[in-house]
């Protein structure tokens, strides 16, 4: 299958391209600038010029595929809503390159906000309006014109070697900067987790076999507790450990309170039983207890 992918020389979007070539699929990659371009040509994919804000070129690259991934996002948290909204424009351009042609277009979400404070499974339809994240809304609008559309949330933490711009790797950055590890209240609040590797397996186990409308949960961790991944990191910098109090959070954790407040525990039982999926790769604390995060 000739697969577009959006994002394909990020944290996961590089994994997910060998994961793709392993298979046997060809990989036609979204490349915005000439390096990236010539990670793609190291690897063996193929490039096509654009970026995520390039309509045209999100139709053109569609057009010419037997199958999408949109793994791309603008990863700028300051602009949260703006990004957001830049994602759900180009959900819908690709779709419009898909319409009635039954070709599989995977589209990436996140489990953190589909049932705050209970455990978040594949058939909770988050409301509308509610997830500043616009991609589901989107999926299903697609969807709604006859596009074989499915959705993966991803876990907060996708984590793995190579990761220095996801959630942890800002959560080291502000505990350096103000010299305490932090959590907010007693600690309790649990994120969900999943090493890259299996995420990528999940991505193309979706496009292989994936109905319209399904939802898909790439989580191997179902709850991890915020204070636990803050102690941890106060170990590695040898800095303390400190509850933060809900109220003065922001003077700590600045825009990135909402996050570390987040409450979200979720299963993939529903997944893993979907596609035979069945994560193997090495947990969240495993792999910073390997101190990969703090080189």
């Amino acid at each position: 299958m000739k697969v577009f992918v959006t994002g394909a020389t990020g944290f996961v979007g590089s994994a997910l391209v060998q994961e793709l070539m392993g298979a046997g699929h060809q990989v036609v990659g979204l490349a915005r600038s000439e390096s990236a371009a010539k990670a793609l040509t190291a690897v063996g994919a193929d490039v096509h010029r654009g970026d995520l804000e390039d309509l045209d070129s999100l139709r053109s690259g569609a057009t010419e595929s037997d199958g999408v991934i949109h793994a791309g996002f603008i990863h700028d948290f300051t602009r949260f809503k703006e990004v957001c909204e830049l994602d759900r424009l180009a959900i819908e351009a690709i779709g419009e390159a898909l319409v009635g042609s039954d070709r599989p277009f995977i589209v990436t979400s996140g489990t953190a906000l589909v049932s705050p404070g209970r455990l978040g499974t594949e058939d909770i339809i988050p409301t509308p309006g509610v997830h500043p994240r616009l991609s589901e809304e989107a999926a299903d609008a697609v969807a709604a014109r006859g596009v074989r559309v499915s959705v993966i949330r991803l876990s907060p933490s996708v984590h793995g070697e190579g990761d220095h711009h996801g959630f942890v790797p800002m959560l080291i950055n502000i505990a350096r900067e103000q010299g305490v590890s932090g959590y907010i209240g007693d600690g309790l609040n649990r994120w969900n987790a999943v090493h890259r590797l299996d995420a990528v397996h999940l991505y193309r186990l979706a496009l292989e076999n994936a109905a319209t409308g399904a939802r898909f949960h790439a989580v191997a961790e179902e709850s991890i507790a915020f204070k636990t991944i803050a102690e941890t990191i106060g170990k590695h910098l040898n800095i303390p450990v400190v509850s933060i109090a809900p109220e003065t959070a922001a003077a700590n954790f600045g825009w990135f309170t909402g996050f570390a407040g987040l409450d979200c525990p979720a299963s993939s039982k529903l997944t893993q039983e979907r596609l035979n999926w069945h994560p193997a790769q090495s947990t969240l604390l495993a792999d910073m207890e390997q101190g990969i995060y703090f080189n």
